[in-house]
């Protein structure tokens, strides 16, 4: 791996990277208010579900992404609108809209004229793991590469969300995110192989679709709250 291609990942992966992540709490919110959510071990379980079902959606979007850069004329709308009905919440759909479009942002000024990139800019605001993908295409990096950074995106945002609003352990909440690495990077490997499959038949529909309906459905409850601490 090249330096150039480290620094970029690493970039990508750095939580201090400013697209807004840090007022999301991937959902721990909405749990934690119900009495759904009160430990580290209610928080592994979450985890353990969200990986399986919204990270590998996410990964294989991320992955086929970077695929798609490759190609001469990317047709992002089609893989954006794929990414669109694969998110049954219209909030959870803003959220990732809004994540998308302060990705761009930040990594438009990283990579200044690359053209996947500025394509992608022209439609307004794409959801976040087409913009990760992407960035990671900029940087160097490759479809398993930008797999593993979107569950990595994932776990982590909604483990610093539970130690904020619970005063869980960290070293404790850490050692959860250690305990899922390998789910992780087996769930970034299906996602890849799913991208590859899809990109190559140029069909946004192969792309898995796994979802759990307590999720989006809380997502719209935390939404509609007239108090909360995170906007997810």
């Amino acid at each position: 791996m090249s330096v150039l291609m480290l620094a970029g990942l690493l970039l990508l992966a750095d939580s201090r990277l400013p697209t807004g992540g840090h007022v999301h709490s991937g959902g721990v919110e909405a749990l934690v208010d119900r009495g759904m959510l009160a430990s580290t071990e209610d928080l592994a379980r979450l985890l353990d579900g969200r990986v399986r079902t919204a990270g590998l959606v996410g990964a294989s979007a991320a992955a086929a992404a970077v695929l798609v850069s490759g190609q001469p004329a990317p047709r992002w709308r089609v893989w954006d609108r794929a990414a669109d009905v694969r998110i049954p919440s219209p909030a959870l759909r803003e959220v990732s809209r809004a994540q998308g479009g302060a990705l761009l942002r930040t990594v438009t000024l990283a990579w200044p004229g690359y053209p996947p990139l500025c394509a992608l800019a022209e439609l307004g605001r794409a959801h976040q793991p087409l913009v990760l993908g992407a960035a990671v295409a900029a940087g160097g990096g490759s479809p398993e590469q930008a797999a593993a950074l979107a569950v990595h995106h994932l776990v982590g945002g909604a483990a610093s969300a539970a130690v904020r609003l619970l005063g869980l352990d960290p070293l404790r909440v850490a050692a959860v995110q250690i305990e899922l690495a390998p789910l992780a990077d087996r769930v970034a490997g299906r996602a890849t192989e799913a991208a590859t499959r899809a990109v190559a038949a140029d069909d946004p529909d192969l792309l898995p679709s796994d979802a759990t309906p307590l999720p989006e459905i809380l997502a719209q409850l935390h939404h509609n709250s007239e108090v909360t601490l995170f906007a997810s």
